[in-house]
Formats: C-alpha cells, sequence, structure tokens
C-alpha cells in the first residue's frame, strides 16, 4: 500500500494506492464473513474453505466486501503512522477500483489543529470579592417571615397585600382564551401574578362583587395570540383574607431550622450567601481567565466541530424558547434579526467554543494535568448512586466513551483550577455586591414557602 497526505491546519487528505497483493487478506477475510450466509451442500456454515466459498457467492459482493475490508484496514495505519489524531468519521472517496488487482482512494477527515498558546501564566483579568450586606440578610429574613404568612378572613373590601379568592373568566372578542379562566383561585394582591391592572382591579372590592376588568395584555406577552390583545375579565370576589406575617424574631428562627435565636439565624444566612456568593465569583473568574487566554491564543476550529456545536447551540436555544411559550419567529423579530444573521451569530458562538476547548485542551497538556483512573472510578461510582433509580442512565455509564467523556471533564476542571491557582495570588481583586437587587436567593428552611402561582 501506498499513500501521500496531505495536511492542512484542520483537516487532512490521504492518497491511497493499493495492489494485489494488498487485497489478499481482505479478500480471505470477505469469503469467511459471507461463508456465513450461504448453504454449501457438505459443509456447516461458515465451514467451506475459501475456494469452495469462492465460487458459490456473488462476485460483486466479495468485490464490495473485499474493498470495504481493505479500507478499514488501512485508516487506521494511515493515522497512526502519520501521528494524526481525527476529530471527524474519515470520508472514503473511491477513485479508481479493478478488483483483485488494484484500488485508488482518497480519505479526507477534520483534525485538531495547530494551537499557538498565549501566555497562561500573567493573565490580566480582575478578581471579583463578593460582598454580602446586611441588605441581603434582611431580604432573605423577609422571604422567610412570608413563607409563614398565615391568612385570616376578613368582612371589609380587598387591599395590596390581602390574599383574595376570585373566579374569573378572561374573554378575546367575547370568546373566552385557553388558560384565562378559573374557580376557587387564590390571588395575593400585589404579588404581580397577572397582567398589569389585573390585581389592582381587585382592590376595593368586598365579598359578592361581580365586576369586569377591560385590560390589554402587553406587546411582548409570551402568548403571541394575546400579545397586545384588548381583553374582558369577568371576575367573583369570593373570599377576602388579611394575610398576617410574623415577626422577625427568636420564635420565627425557632421555626426555621436549629437555630435557638435570631442571631444564629441571621449568621446562618450570611453564611450561606456567602458561600453562594464565593463560588460564583470563583466560577466567573474561571471564565474571565479563559476568555482572556482565548483572545491571547490562536487556533482554528474543525469545521465537524463547528456543525456539532452549531447543532447544539440551536437545539439548547429552541428549547429554551418553547418553554417560554416563544418561537423562533419571535425571537428574531424581538432582537431585529433575520434567520440569517441569527444562524451567523449562531456560528460564531460555536467556532468560539470549539477554539475554546481545544485551547483548554492543549493547556491540560501544557501543565500535564492527568485524572487518575481511581479518580474517574469515584465519580462513576457517585453518579450511579446518583441515577440509580434511572436504570437507562446507568447502563450508560459502562459505555468506554462515555467513561472517556467523564475523564475529559475531570480533566478540563481540574485545568481551570490550576489556571487559578497560577493566576490568583497576583490578581486585582474588585469588590461588589453579592447579589443584585432581582437575584437575591431565597434563604432554604425545614418549612417550604408556597408555591408562586403561575401568571395568566
Amino acid at each position: 500500500m501506498k499513500s501521500t497526505k496531505k495536511v492542512l491546519n484542520t483537516s487532512v487528505e490521504f492518497t491511497v494506492e493499493f495492489d494485489k497483493d494488498d487485497f489478499e487478506p481482505a479478500r480471505l477475510k470477505a469469503l469467511e464473513r459471507l461463508a456465513r450466509d450461504i448453504k454449501i451442500p457438505g459443509f456447516r456454515n461458515g465451514k467451506a474453505p475459501a475456494n469452495v466459498v469462492e465460487q458459490h457467492v456473488n462476485p460483486n459482493d466479495l468485490a464490495s466486501h473485499t474493498l470495504d475490508l481493505a479500507v478499514r484496514r488501512a485508516i487506521p495505519q494511515l493515522f497512526d503512522g502519520a501521528g494524526i489524531i481525527p476529530v471527524s468519521i474519515p470520508h472514503v472517496d473511491v477513485k479508481k477500483y479493478i478488483p483483485g488487482e488494484m484500488a485508488e482512494i482518497v480519505v479526507k477527515a477534520d483534525i485538531m489543529p495547530e494551537v499557538k498558546l498565549g501566555k497562561y501564566d500573567k493573565l490580566k483579568s480582575p478578581r471579583e470579592e463578593h460582598v454580602v450586606s446586611d441588605d441581603d440578610v434582611e431580604d432573605v429574613l423577609h422571604r422567610i417571615a412570608e413563607s409563614y404568612a398565615e391568612p385570616s378572613v376578613v368582612k371589609r373590601a380587598a387591599k395590596n397585600g390581602d390574599e383574595v379568592i376570585i373566579d374569573f373568566t378572561g374573554k378575546k372578542d367575547d370568546v373566552a382564551f385557553e388558560g384565562g379562566s378559573a374557580k376557587d383561585y387564590h390571588l395575593r394582591l400585589g404579588s404581580g401574578q397577572f397582567i398589569p391592572g389585573f390585581e389592582d382591579g381587585i382592590v376595593g372590592h368586598e365579598v359578592g362583587d361581580k365586576f369586569n376588568l377591560n385590560l390589554t395584555f402587553p406587546k411582548n406577552y409570551a402568548n403571541k395570540d394575546l400579545a397586545g390583545a384588548k381583553t374582558v375579565f369577568e371576575i367573583l370576589v369570593k373570599q377576602v383574607s388579611e394575610v398576617k406575617t410574623p415577626k422577625i424574631d427568636d420564635d420565627l428562627a425557632k421555626k426555621s431550622g436549629a437555630f435557638a435565636t435570631l442571631k444564629e439565624l441571621r449568621e446562618d444566612i450570611k453564611k450561606n450567601l456567602k458561600a453562594q456568593a464565593d463560588h460564583e465569583a470563583e466560577e466567573k473568574y474561571k471564565d474571565d481567565l479563559l476568555n482572556e487566554l482565548v483572545d491571547n491564543s490562536k487556533t482554528e476550529a474543525p469545521e465537524t466541530l463547528v456543525e456539532e456545536q452549531i447543532g447544539r447551540i440551536k437545539e439548547d436555544m429552541l428549547r429554551n424558547l418553547q418553554s417560554r411559550g416563544f418561537t423562533i419567529e419571535d425571537y428574531l423579530k424581538k432582537n431585529n434579526q433575520n434567520e440569517e444573521q441569527w444562524t451567523e451569530e449562531v456560528r460564531s458562538n460555536a467556532i468560539r467554543r470549539v477554539c475554546s476547548s481545544i485551547i483548554v485542551q492543549k493547556l491540560s497538556d501544557e501543565l500535564k494535568v492527568e485524572v487518575d483512573d481511581a479518580a474517574v472510578e469515584k465519580q462513576v461510582a457517585e453518579m450511579r448512586a446518583v441515577y440509580k433509580n434511572d436504570a437507562n442512565a446507568v447502563a450508560q455509564l459502562d459505555d468506554p466513551q462515555v467513561i472517556n467523556s467523564i475523564r475529559n471533564r475531570m480533566r478540563i476542571n481540574a485545568t481551570m483550577d490550576k489556571l487559578v491557582e497560577i493566576n490568583k495570588p497576583n490578581a486585582k481583586v474588585v469588590k461588589v455586591p453579592a447579589f443584585a437587587k432581582e437575584e437575591k436567593p431565597a434563604k432554604k428552611t425545614t418549612k417550604k414557602a408556597p408555591a408562586k402561582k403561575a401568571k395568566k
């Protein structure tokens, strides 16, 4: 077998010539396989000599199987001999083929590109220190108190903060629309669960009041059939309750868990908020370091990996849009894009992701980061315990490719930890608030807060 190769930065092309001697081992193997599916008088299936089998098989089938086996045998030799690792399934183009005599094929595949790694030990990204304020703690305390709030029926007009029980029917063009009606619905006025004007329209009404609210849905409403639509809600007030929120004191602390005093609860909240804030700051620092390293490095993204990443990005985006009741058309309109611009944006993101992955792998090699078998086995065991009730997930953990993927992910994580370790001592520290007002997490307690009802 003779071969020549042409290597580009992200692909390789081999031109291969087979002669008669190259085909003989493949021909004998092809006859052995074909013999399993034919019956030859005087012989058990698969036991007839090759020269006898050849007299009973279709010559075209033999020629096809022989070439296929010869090519399959040759491809690993080509890549191993050249010290090249393909990142895609090699594509084979048969240029010439004379069965039993000669063949010429061209083998193409995407390969890992060269990487010019930027300086990774003197990165300039600042490291944020997230500061938990007293206001953060107090906000969580108020949420805990709200979770223990209890309604008490009153005989007066409803006001903001009350809980009402109502029947309502929403109509568009005098026709009730799907999801716009309910019986005995519990609603906390001022909670913002409904479209603007709905809850405010109930304020001032008493039990037994029947009335209509003329409301217009927001133009950006998820359901495009209702977005910007003028509607009428027919409402009946059936009960009004004043919601009494408990005081933030030692008694609240005792209800919330194993806390004897409010001081202990405050300290626990602050500790948990700080742990969450530190984790988020560390993850952001890793992202910033990686982005800086990618900007300072040079490589190219193999097209096969880019296309795979484009598929993943599009699937994730479409799934996210559908979960929120949007379509891709809604997304494009909102962002003033056409499909071509969107596809180009997705491609740019995909290229960035692929290059980032390649550069991290190069950094792993540079730092000589390895993950031993014991660590991988421990991780797999932990995953088996997590997914023990999912037979399919547990079965996948026996797949060598899945295990290899787990090993690669652990290696990447270890590499990023090493990158942080190298750069963190000299990083500029910037103090920032731990949580934006709308992002503050609720404190977990032994008693769950009531689930928020879906918006109508």
